[in-house]
């Protein structure tokens, strides 16, 4: 009878009839006689092997039933007993005793470890998964197998044949085969940030392999002692030996010992097989060169883990080696959770171009950077700008190299700052008395070129300044892994990156943008997903962020997308000249009245293009919705040359818009002025051709203003109205001779509101504008002739207006009223006279209604 053996199952959670058929089964399985031996089985081997195979609460007959991972390990258990064994074999412990600690772990509520301390959520994830991988690799059934030890291949069709033949040309010399690499199944990794508690995670493992001989390779000998402390920290320091070697007995049941990857790759044919059961690589990116590689796959029967913060690398990855992924915390998701510290960035303008240096195995030339970077003055400007924008706060500072660095840190301390070079050649000794002074708070900064980019804590350092720039993303993120580390006194982490400000992700120089495929930039605001919850509520915030950010993805729609969406916070300053027009026509068509002086300081103060600002102005004038705006814009527009083709757009613009069509007058005003002014660069062909357009789309305030100066005025445009033939070319020569009789403005809104019928009327009015001055001065009388625009008051002071004005002045119909009670006679109200015509008559208020005007 098959029966569920994940540890997981509850009844609750099962159909009512499957939950019913699963009682019944236990029940009958409970009150079986096996049921007791496996008990007392599982009892003996716990006391044999030092790991229990129940726990409280569990189900004997399911937990243990056949085909089960615990079931192979209770049953191999127990052949080893019977065959005499007095403790484990090695590898008994390889398949089953990591797999049992893991489970007894996991089954406390929460996890701990032996020094009391709590495992976090993403650190239970990794050993979870870890013993997910164990279980299935222990549970996985055996495929069948031919005559010479190989699984028979099934039949495959000629389709499936070709694309059998395409594989094993194309994968098969990428990846070795079980036979050459024995190990790789037993090899996993997970990928946790820097700083998020992968050596928690580790000491996770070694409380679970607490029967088991753990080996710890590290890629630092200063990171020996600091893994050698924390562990003794969390209540492992006796189990802490010296390497074991092959004929040797171990001190300790179960050693933990901590090694280089440099020694290992020398010596890892003489370490002990029998006392090693469990590798755990720490910073397993380092572990992918040809020795280290080579001498991992050297010492296969162990079981591996892999951690790494990373996965960038050049021609390698991670997964090469550690081919099995146990558990992935992204670096947002990390920052997200509250695990690290939030990263904020400022990116300085370079003042050395490394176009020239050489990328040789994935980063910039060592020697040819540190050619172009160590400078007096470089050096100086550092120090003054770390001085000045962040002043005594803990920080890192990566050099180009070993001289680089100290000569930095001469000017460092020479600016007054608290600072200190380490590299590899300092003595030990040494080393360790100017990190603990850095704890300490003695010093403030360490300058180093690559010593302290992996592996080194230290919890308040905050700042990290990539002087020396880097185009490997493995090696960005392992530096700035050094100040992702929690603090009370750091409210996030700072990385300063010496790029352009609107640099973009295909930029050689790695920046914190690029390695997270950030949009944009925005100074000083944080990069990295905001915490859920904010512990350091009392940090200070040592970096603020800018009102301005700039797009930096080299994805077009992706950068389109953030000025539409961000245009209110864009510098156009970092924009090409095609980004520029498109931000200047998005904003000029959303930008608020209130909103005006600010994007004018932004236009005028910045480095936008002319085009950019022309275009803001053109689209403003155009589409904005309000008026005022609408008509400041337009005046600025014209303030400037304008080319003829867009001058010729904003003549179109006001003369048949319907966004103008109440402030027609106002914007043919402006635009007049602008001709007189020679602010239109055109033939003065084409200016004229403007110019009486314009007039003649005010034509009704051009006939107001000769009709107020010149009476006769209303009978010559009625007649020249209601004529025809050759009555009708008379009376257009007797206006065309009044008008160039008339003063200059009087005569211009004579000619404006003039209109012949017939081609010999037509051209004896355009002679007569032609004739009755310069082009200049007709543009400037035509302008004088239309309105200003009234003075604007906003809606709350006209309803203040209103109110305080019908509280204080009575109505005409109160008026009257008043008066007759108080006897007076009421006031009557005056009608204004139209003027008359010099016969007498009163004119028509429209020239083209005065049909009872004489024609001649």
């Amino acid at each position: 009878m098959g029966i569920p053996s994940a540890p997981s199952l509850y009844l609750g959670g099962m159909r009512p009839k499957r939950a019913a058929y699963m009682q019944e089964t236990t029940e009958q399985l409970a009150l079986n006689p096996a049921t007791d031996d496996l008990v007392a089985a599982a009892k003996h081997a716990e006391e044999w092997a030092g790991e229990p195979l129940l726990h409280n609460g569990e189900e004997p007959a399911i937990v243990l039933a056949e085909g089960t991972a615990r079931r192979n390990a209770l049953d191999e258990a127990t052949a080893e007993i019977e065959a005499g064994r007095e403790a484990p074999s090695s590898q008994w412990k390889v398949r089953f005793a990591l797999m049992l600690g893991l489970e007894r772990v996991l089954s406390e509520k929460p996890p701990r470890l032996a020094s009391g301390t709590e495992l976090r959520r993403h650190q239970i994830d990794a050993l979870a998964g870890m013993l997910t991988e164990l279980i299935a690799a222990n549970q996985r059934v055996e495929e069948p197998v031919n005559g010479n030890g190989l699984a028979e291949p099934a039949e495959l069709d000629e389709d499936e044949e070709e694309f059998e033949e395409l594989v094993d040309e194309e994968l098969e010399p990428e990846e070795l085969s079980p036979a050459e690499d024995p190990g790789a199944v037993r090899r996993y990794r997970f990928r946790h940030p820097t700083a998020s508690g992968k050596t928690i995670a580790a000491a996770g493992f070694v409380e679970a392999a607490r029967t088991m001989g753990v080996l710890i390779l590290t890629h630092r000998r200063l990171l020996v002692s600091q893994f050698n402390r924390e562990l003794a920290a969390e209540g492992y320091g006796d189990r802490l030996t010296p390497i074991v070697e092959e004929g040797q007995k171990s001190p300790q049941p179960s050693p933990i010992t901590v090694q280089t990857y440099a020694w290992f790759a020398r010596h890892h044919g003489s370490v002990s097989r029998e006392t090693y059961q469990l590798v755990i690589a720490d910073e397993a990116h380092t572990a992918l060169g040809e020795k280290t590689s080579a001498a991992i796959r050297g010492f296969p029967d162990p079981l591996y883990i892999g951690m790494t913060a990373t996965e960038q690398l050049i021609a390698k990855q991670v997964s090469d080696v550690f081919p099995a992924s146990v558990d992935d915390l992204p670096l947002q998701d990390a920052a997200r959770r509250g695990l690290i510290a939030p990263l904020r960035n400022l990116r300085v303008p370079p003042a050395a171009a490394i176009h020239s240096v050489p990328i040789v195995g994935g980063d910039f030339e060592e020697r040819a950077l540190a050619a172009v970077l160590d400078h007096t003055a470089l050096n100086q400007a550092a120090a003054s700008l770390y001085r000045d924008r962040f002043d005594s706060t803990p920080g890192i500072v990566y050099a180009a190299g070993v001289e680089h660095a100290y000569n930095l840190a001469q000017e460092f301390r020479a600016a007054g700052l608290k600072a200190e070079a380490v590299s590899g050649k300092t003595p030990p000794v040494k080393l360790a008395e100017i990190l603990a002074g850095y704890e300490r708070g003695e010093i403030d900064i360490l300058i180093n070129a690559m010593l302290l980019a992996e592996g080194w804590n230290s919890p308040r350092a905050t700042v990290v300044m990539h002087l020396a720039p880097t185009a490997s993303k493995r090696v960005y993120q392992q530096r700035i892994g050094r100040i992702m580390r929690m603090h009370p006194r750091k409210e996030a982490g700072i990385v300063v990156d010496f790029v352009n400000k609107g640099a973009t992700h295909n930029d050689r120089a790695v920046s914190l943008h690029s390695l997270l495929g950030a949009d944009f930039y925005r100074e000083g605001a944080r990069v990295t997903p905001a915490p859920r919850r904010r512990p350091n509520r009392r940090a200070r915030r040592k970096l603020s962020p800018a009102p301005w950010l700039v797009p930096v993805t080299p994805d077009v729609r992706r950068r389109l997308s953030v000025i539409q969406r961000e245009w209110q916070r864009i510098d156009p300053r970092y924009l090409d000249e095609d980004e520029q027009r498109y931000w200047a026509a998005i904003a000029g068509r959303q930008v608020r009245f209130e909103e005006r002086a600010e994007f004018v300081k932004k236009l005028s103060e910045g480095k936008a293009s002319k085009a950019c600002l022309e275009q803001f102005l053109a689209t403003a004038a155009a589409e904005n919705p309000n008026r005022r705006l609408r008509m400041m814009a337009l005046a600025d527009r014209v303030s400037m040359t304008v080319e003829r083709a867009d001058f010729d757009d904003l003549v179109t613009l006001v003369i048949q818009a319907p966004t103008w069509e109440k402030d027609r007058i106002q914007g043919a005003r402006i635009l007049l002025r602008a001709i007189g002014e020679g602010k239109a660069d055109a033939p003065d062909q084409i200016l004229e051709r403007w110019t009486w357009k314009l007039a003649r789309a005010t034509r009704k305030a051009q006939d107001r203003r000769v009709s107020a100066e010149f009476p006769e005025a209303k009978r010559l445009l009625g007649a020249l109205a209601n004529s025809r033939g050759h009555r009708h070319e008379e009376n257009a020569a007797k206006l065309v001779n009044a008008a160039l009789a008339l003063p200059l403005e009087v005569g211009v809104a004579l000619l404006a509101s003039a209109e012949g019928y017939t081609p010999r009327a037509t051209k004896l009015i355009e002679g007569a504008r032609e004739k009755i001055g310069v082009l200049a001065d007709v543009a400037y009388a035509l302008a004088e002739n239309l309105p200003p625009p009234k003075a604007h008051t906003s809606r709350r002071r006209r309803r203040r207006r209103k109110r305080k004005g019908g509280q204080q002045q009575p109505t005409e119909a109160q008026a009257g009223q008043d008066a007759a009670a108080n006897g007076a006679p009421p006031k009557r109200r005056r009608r204004r006279r139209k003027p008359a015509s010099a016969d007498g008559s009163t004119p028509s208020a429209e020239p083209a209604r005065a049909a009872d005007v004489t024609p001649g």
